[in-house]
């Protein structure tokens, strides 16, 4: 992990109506790094993602990557700020193979249409395109169903593909959103070891709610409370914090 600063949030506010979702919410993320947010349901985990994700308007708060303020996103900036994110659910084209739904997740390209290869791009771009995906596809293990539809995947295998579409615009910061909500025992594990080697080539920061998972692979955590930091810093400070405890670990924990 590399002690290099990649993304500063400071104060970070969202409401709905007059429903305070987030409230003076402070991030940091270094670069290599793996970094958890984690709360009880509606604690305002997915509104910071969304905020992030230019899904959802921001009232107030600082953003800044690599140092250089930015104004909050529109979702079709994120790719050029370097940032990517998957979905709580899988969200792939059951139609289209798994390389073309890998190739969508360049919205650069996907503007033009990506339907059974129909790209609109230049036979360059779209040979650089597809080299990418594979290469996505590779880092998760999954460069061997490249070819094969995404409806006849086992659903551990979507999980996968998701994280591949993610990859292909070779994002700075990851933002994995539940990567193991709804698999098992082995293949929680294995979703251990791939977010580690993920982070050996970007940032991730992940909402989880498998605490193994959690313990297992992030170097921080920050914990949120009806949308508010109730805790922050290494995993075993955050776990042992009777705040933490009492809001959303439990005290058999």
């Amino acid at each position: 992990m590399s002690n290099a600063n990649l993304l500063s949030i400071k104060s970070l506010s969202v409401s709905f109506g007059g429903l305070k979702a987030l409230s003076n919410v402070n991030l940091e993320l270094n670069e290599n790094e793996v970094v958890g947010l984690i709360g009880p349901n509606g604690a305002g985990k997915t509104t910071f993602f969304n905020a992030l994700s230019g899904l959802t308007e921001v009232q107030s708060g600082t953003l800044s990557i690599n140092g250089k303020s930015h104004k909050w996103p529109k979702p079709h900036q994120l790719i050029d700020l370097g940032i990517s994110r998957t979905l709580q659910g899988v969200g792939l084209f059951p139609e289209l193979t798994v390389l073309e739904n890998v190739m969508i997740g360049d919205n650069k390209s996907s503007k033009s249409g990506l339907i059974s290869g129909a790209l609109g791009l230049s036979l360059k771009d779209e040979k650089k395109l597809r080299q990418r995906a594979l290469t996505a596809l590779e880092r998760v293990y999954a460069s061997g169903i490249a070819d094969q539809r995404a409806d006849s995947l086992p659903y551990p295998v979507t999980k996968r593909v998701a994280i591949a579409r993610a990859l292909v615009s070779e994002p700075k910061i990851l933002l994995l959103d539940e990567p193991a909500g709804g698999l098992g025992a082995q293949d929680i594990e294995w979703m251990n070891s791939l977010i580690h080697n993920l982070a050996t080539q970007c940032s991730v920061i992940l909402v989880e709610h498998h605490m193994d998972v959690v313990m297992s692979v992030c170097d921080r955590l920050y914990v949120l409370n009806f949308g508010e930091v109730i805790s922050s810093g290494d995993v075993e400070n955050v776990r042992r914090d009777p705040a933490v405890v009492e809001a959303y670990l439990g005290v058999n924990n």
